[in-house]
C-alpha cells in the first residue's frame, strides 16, 4: 500500500527537478544572447506596441476625467487660502503668492461653525440610524412576507420616489406647524366647542421632531430608494436560513435581529452613509422646518461672507465667491473624513445591493 504513494512523490520531485533545470537552461541562454537582441525580441514587437498603446490610451483617458472631476475641488481649496491681495493680482491662477487661513478662522468664529457641526452631526445621525433601521424592517417585509395588496403597497413606496418634494411642501409645513395625530385631538377639541380654526396638539416647527417622524414613518428624503434596496437585496438571502431558525424555535424578530441583521451590515453602513449624507447637505427640509432665526444652526445656513472679513474693494465679487465655496469645503469635509474610513464597507454594500452603474 505504501509503494503507490512513494512512486506519487518520486514523481513530483522529478517534475520539480526538471522545472528547475529548464529554467536554468532558459537563464543560461537569455545571459548569452546579447541585451541589444534581447531588447528587440522583448520590445520591438507588433504585441508589445498594442499593450503599450492601449495603456497608454488608458492612462491618458482616465487622467483627464480624473482631472475635469478634481480640478474644481483644487481651485476651491486654492481659493480658499488666498488673501484679498492674490484675487486682484492677475498673475496669480492657482497658487497664493500671500497665502493666508484668515478665510478660515472667520468662517469658524463669525458663522459659529463649531455649534452648526455638533447640531448637524446630531440630526443626521438621528436620522441616518431612523432611516437604516426602518428601510431595514419594510424592506425584509417587502421580500421575505406575502399579504394582501403587497405589490400594489410597494408601488406606493416607488411613488415616493418620484413625486416633487415641491408639491407636498405646503402640507408637510402645515402638517408640522399644527401636529396632529390623524386629527383626534382636533376632532376631540371641536366637540368641546374649542374655536381654533386648526387645533393641534403642539407646533413642530424649529425642533428635530419634523425630521424624526419623517424618517421613522419611512417618509423622509430618498426612504423610498432605501427600502428598495433592501428589498433587493433581501430577495437575494437564501430562505432556508430562515426555515432553519424556525426549525430550532426562533420566531421572526429573533430570527431578524439574530440572523438577518449581523450578515446585513455592509448593506446597513450603505443606506446609514446615504442617509446621513443627504441629509447633512440637505437645504429642502431644513429651510422648510427651521423657518425661525431662533431655530438650530445647522451647517448649509453657515453659507454667507462673515462680519469680519472686509470684502468692500475692487475685486468684492470674486473674494465673496471665494468665501462662500470655503464655507462649502468645511461642510464637505467631514464627509470626505468619513467616507475615507468607511469606503470599503460603501462599495461592498452598494455591489451587493444589485444596482450598481
Amino acid at each position: 500500500m505504501d509503494m503507490p504513494v512513494n512512486d506519487k512523490k518520486a514523481q513530483k520531485a522529478l517534475k520539480k527537478q526538471l522545472e528547475k533545470e529548464e529554467a536554468l537552461r532558459r537563464i543560461r541562454a537569455q545571459e548569452k544572447t546579447p541585451f541589444l537582441l534581447r531588447l528587440k525580441y522583448k520590445y520591438l514587437t507588433w504585441y508589445f506596441a498594442k499593450r503599450f498603446a492601449w495603456a497608454l490610451f488608458r492612462f491618458v483617458l482616465l487622467f483627464g476625467i480624473s482631472f475635469i472631476i478634481i480640478f474644481p475641488y483644487i481651485s476651491k481649496i486654492a481659493g480658499s487660502i488666498m488673501s484679498r491681495d492674490d484675487f486682484v493680482d492677475t498673475t496669480v491662477k492657482l497658487i497664493a503668492k500671500y497665502p493666508t487661513f484668515d478665510t478660515y478662522k472667520a468662517i469658524i468664529n463669525d458663522n459659529h461653525y463649531f455649534k452648526a457641526l455638533f447640531n448637524s452631526t446630531l440630526l443626521s445621525l438621528l436620522c441616518g440610524v431612523c432611516q437604516m433601521l426602518t428601510a431595514a424592517v419594510v424592506g425584509y417585509g417587502f421580500s421575505k412576507f406575502k399579504f394582501k395588496f403587497r405589490n400594489a403597497i410597494f408601488y406606493l413606496v416607488i411613488f415616493t420616489m418620484i413625486v416633487p418634494h415641491d408639491t407636498i411642501q405646503l402640507s408637510m409645513f402645515m402638517k408640522f406647524h399644527y401636529f396632529d395625530i390623524y386629527g383626534i385631538v382636533g376632532g376631540i377639541k371641536k366637540l368641546l366647542g374649542s374655536a381654533e380654526q386648526t387645533p393641534a396638539i403642539a407646533n413642530l416647527l424649529n425642533t428635530f421632531w419634523p425630521l424624526a417622524i419623517l424618517s421613522i414613518t419611512g417618509l423622509a428624503f430618498k426612504n423610498g430608494l432605501y427600502i428598495y434596496i433592501m428589498r433587493q437585496y433581501f430577495n437575494g438571502v437564501p430562505d432556508e436560513l430562515e426555515e432553519a431558525a424556525y426549525v430550532d424555535g426562533a420566531g421572526v424578530i429573533r430570527t431578524f435581529i439574530r440572523i438577518i441583521l449581523p450578515m446585513s451590515v455592509p448593506m446597513l453602513v450603505t443606506i446609514f452613509m446615504f442617509a446621513f449624507s443627504w441629509q447633512w447637505s440637505d437645504t429642502f427640509y431644513t429651510e422648510l422646518f427651521f423657518p425661525s432665526k431662533s431655530a438650530p444652526l445647522l451647517l448649509p445656513k453657515i453659507v454667507g461672507v462673515p462680519a469680519s472679513l472686509d470684502t468692500n474693494y475692487a475685486a468684492q465679487i470674486t473674494y465673496e465667491t471665494a468665501i462662500r465655496n470655503t464655507c462649502g469645503l468645511l461642510i464637505l469635509a467631514p464627509l470626505v473624513i468619513i467616507y475615507l474610513f468607511a469606503q470599503r464597507t460603501l462599495i461592498e454594500g452598494v455591489e451587493r445591493s444589485g444596482i450598481t452603474g
